[in-house]
């Protein structure tokens, strides 16, 4: 069986996609089966929260692929993120149509408030799903293959690169808080009333994107593996561990670099787009350089170079920062310093490597 090949000597990924599969057929369950007054039943709140954390540890392996296998600390993976989220939040808005304050059957609200006359050319084709599924992996896809393009071909590496991802994400986030960039400026999009014909308000919808969520993390951990076990992430390793000396036994480095950092984006992007629906709203407080910093965090106390530790590392931060925000709100970002400084000091390899060494004693 293939997923078996892609999982062959991958321990903790077999047991991550199991517990991700029983969490797929319980949370269901519970929610939609269950009787709300009984003990056992799960909230559509618990639900979503769920869901949202699911798309946050498929970020954090998009991300984990380029920095652990490739050795590219990325902080502009939040814009990719992003910029999948604005392609569905179009979408959503499209499908308002005439349900809107101001009731116009083709212009989003903010455009009639800001007096447009018609809806923009890069709006158009937003009003149908399977063109706007195209658009969340390309777009993303396509500003990291024209940004690892100029960058890796100039042979930008370590903290320069890091820097760049980090500067090309702050200036999209100022250009997306312009009124006159069409995508709703510091407000963003809201308001979203339904997928497919579907209410985003109903259990239902929110357990299929709850579910959706779940699939989505689970290929792309399998696309992400099989990439690692194949030549191509082979070669990725080498370029981390010595990229000199891989240039000089013949292999084309900036195109092993571009293929991994555009599949990356890609997947980020898939993250963006079910993250989207499941909050609500999407705006340019999403593109803010400390999201792609928090995103590494996710990934540093997870584990690097393991995937699964990603996952571990997506899911206990943000399950932390929604306990401490809500509990202790003035306490989480000095929280989310003193992790990433400990994880660095006593946990060099995450909660994943520490792991493995237990297993090895």
């Amino acid at each position: 069986m293939i997923v078996m090949r892609i999982l062959e000597g991958d321990r903790g990924g077999k047991v991550f996609l199991a517990l991700l599969l029983a969490v797929l057929i319980m949370v269901p369950v519970l929610n939609l089966v269950v009787a709300p007054e009984s003990p056992l039943h799960m909230s559509t709140y618990t639900v979503t929260l769920l869901g949202k954390y699911l798309t946050y540890a498929l970020l954090a392996v998009a991300v984990d692929l380029v920095w652990g296998y490739l050795g590219i600390l990325s902080l502009g993976h939040g814009a990719f993120f992003a910029l999948g989220g604005y392609a569905m939040g179009m979408y959503l808005m499209r499908q308002i149509g005439d349900r809107g304050v101001y009731g116009d059957p083709v212009l989003p609200d903010f455009m009639v408030f800001l007096d447009w006359k018609a809806l923009p050319w890069f709006w158009q084709g937003f009003d149908q799903f399977w063109f706007t599924l195209i658009m969340v992996v390309l777009v993303p896809g396509l500003l990291a293959f024209v940004f690892g393009w100029l960058a890796f071909r100039s042979r930008v590496t370590g903290v320069y690169l890091s820097i760049m991802t980090q500067a090309m994400t702050y200036a999209l986030m100022l250009a997306f808080f312009r009124n006159e960039m069409g995508f709703g400026g510091n407000n963003g999009l809201t308001d979203f009333k339904d997928i497919l014909g579907f209410s985003l308000q109903a259990d239902g919808t929110r357990v299929a994107l709850f579910t959706a969520s779940g699939l989505a993390l689970a290929a792309g951990y399998l696309a992400s593996r099989a990439i690692v076990k194949s030549r191509l992430g082979r070669v990725a390793v080498a370029i981390r561990d010595a990229e000199d000396r891989t240039r000089f036994i013949g292999y084309r480095v900036e195109y092993v670099k571009l293929a991994v950092f555009t599949f990356s984006a890609a997947l980020a992007g898939i993250a963006g787009a079910l993250y989207v629906p499941q909050v609500g709203i999407i705006n340019p407080g999403e593109f803010a350089p400390l999201n792609s910093i928090e995103i590494v965090i996710w990934v540093a106390v997870g584990g690097r170079a393991t995937l699964y530790g990603a996952v571990v590392g997506a899911l206990m931060v943000n399950y932390a920062k929604t306990y401490l925000t809500g509990a202790l709100p003035e306490v989480w970002l000095f929280a989310l310093g003193g992790l990433f400084v400990l994880a660095t000091l006593f946990l060099p390899r995450g909660l994943a490597g520490l792991v493995r060494s237990k297993e090895a004693a």
